[in-house]
């Protein structure tokens, strides 16, 4: 995913089909649904790249003493 500056085609599509104000519940609802599809989304692919990698605690464990940043 990238910003271009314009509407992406999920905005786009969003635009579309809310061409209405909704209440304020609605619009939480929509928004933590939408929230919680990302971040499944997120997990899932995280979840591929464990076991593509074959990364297990010991892989966690050694990243959290490695000093990644650069000068």
């Amino acid at each position: 995913m990238e910003a271009t500056g314009r509407l992406t085609n999920i905005q786009s599509e969003l635009l579309k089909v809310f061409q209405y104000n909704l209440p304020d519940t609605q619009l939480r609802d929509i928004k933590e649904m939408l929230a919680k599809y990302f971040a499944e989304s997120a997990s899932n692919e995280m979840d591929k790249l464990w076991d593509e990698q074959n990364l297990d605690e010991q892989t966690i464990e050694s990243w959290k003493n490695d000093h990644l940043r650069q000068k």
